[in-house]
């Protein structure tokens, strides 16, 4: 038997055709014809004619009142909808006061000599901001210059501690354009590499001078070594040494490479569905940029061996990062967009620094993950064999 629904409707073409669903029971009937009626009612909140429909023998009449009835229920949950995203905003400034958290002894006392302060100081004409940890400030200072471009990273240092700052004092500086330096007025046409070495020696001059330090060391990951060794390069004599974490290359190749590990790393597994948006959205394409993230970290080759998820692995953390403002989060993700659109990013898109530095005059040491093809370890390993340095 089949059931022929009938909308009486005129104005909705769709629904005024005659449907033919085959059933087996008188129960499929009910449900199916349930499942119309409630669509139907939805649609047709604000009418205040019956609706009327035919079951096939059987006409049957929806009344006002079972329109008005839904038209409430929906408000209602739109209410609760935006009661929920109100109480969840509320409960994020709450939960992001935005003061570093002090070093404490276990009666809650702060550590004599310890530091845990956000600052803001002007360089090269733009408001920077870092935040600034140690156990004790008369550690040698490491100025940590952070990826992305334009992603900060000292959100990363609550789930996965470095304890860097027991024998540093730890300069986490947000870079121009990202995060605590993020700002609307920023020129995009400041966004040079020329421009970040500057900043980089700028900010190095401002913490030798505070804290009294004739060298520092200079510490960098994935983008920021593309800075990072530039500067270095530059000015050795401002630095006691140079940490890569993630060293770029050849960024192109190494993205070259990801893909095809990709590739296979899904044929391997078997993972139809994934391996074919990859191989609908080749190297290089916009398609691909949108896919890249996601399908590096569901293959362990993103950010950290087993941070599967973007969103819960990047997003959830920043969101719970208590040292950061509401605000100041909002600016991660800004400057985040704002980085990527920017001569900077082509500049270290299309480098090779295989090419043109491969001499340095201070201490360097590269470490990479075995399982990142982000940034591919493999280049970094005979990027270093190539480098000469002390």
């Amino acid at each position: 038997m089949s059931i022929i629904l009938r909308s009486s409707i005129p104005f909705y073409p769709i629904l005024s055709k005659h449907y033919s669903l085959n059933s087996k029971s008188v129960f499929h009937k009910l449900a199916l014809y349930s499942l119309f009626v409630e669509i139907i009612a939805i649609i047709n909140l604000n009418l205040a004619k019956p609706i009327i429909y035919q079951v096939n023998d059987y006409t049957l009449k929806i009344n006002y009142r079972l329109t008005r009835k839904v038209n409430l229920m929906f408000i209602f949950l739109l209410y609760i909808i935006f009661f929920i995203f109100i109480l969840s905003f509320c409960l994020l400034i709450v939960w992001s006061p935005g003061k570093p958290i002090p070093f404490t002894n276990e009666d809650g006392t702060v550590l004599r000599d310890s530091i845990s302060e956000k600052i803001w100081v002007e360089i090269n004409g733009v408001e920077i901001g870092m935040i600034i940890k140690s156990h004790n400030n008369n550690n040698p200072v490491l100025l940590f210059i952070h990826g992305g471009p334009g992603m900060p990273e000292y959100w990363l240092n609550k789930p996965y501690p470095s304890h860097l700052e027991d024998i540093f004092t730890v300069v986490w500086w947000d870079q121009r354009g990202s995060g605590l330096s993020y700002h609307a007025k920023i020129a995009p046409d400041s966004m040079t590499t020329d421009q970040f070495i500057s900043d980089t020696i700028a900010v190095t001059h401002y913490l030798q001078k505070r804290f009294h330090q004739d060298k520092i060391y200079l510490m960098a990951h994935s983008f920021g070594t593309y800075i990072g060794i530039k500067t270095v390069a530059q000015a050795p004599n401002l630095y006691h040494a140079y940490f890569g974490i993630a060293q770029v290359v050849n960024p192109e190749l190494s993205e070259e490479l990801a893909y095809d590990f990709m590739l296979d790393f899904y044929k391997n597994a078997n993972d139809k569905k994934t391996l074919k948006q990859l191989i609908k959205a080749p190297y290089g394409t916009f398609a691909y940029e949108r896919l890249r993230d996601r399908v590096m970290h569901q293959a362990g080759i993103g950010t950290i061996h087993n941070m599967y998820s973007v969103y819960t692995g990047i997003f959830m953390n920043v969101m719970k990062n208590r040292e950061y403002r509401l605000l100041e989060k909002i600016k991660i993700w800004q400057g985040k967009a704002f980085s990527k659109h920017t001569i900077l990013n082509q500049e270290y898109r299309h480098c090779n620094l295989g090419d043109t530095i491969l001499r340095l005059d201070l201490p360097v040491y590269f470490f990479s993950g075995i399982y990142d093809y982000t940034v591919n370890h493999y280049l970094s390993e005979i990027y270093l064999d190539d480098i000469q340095a002390p």
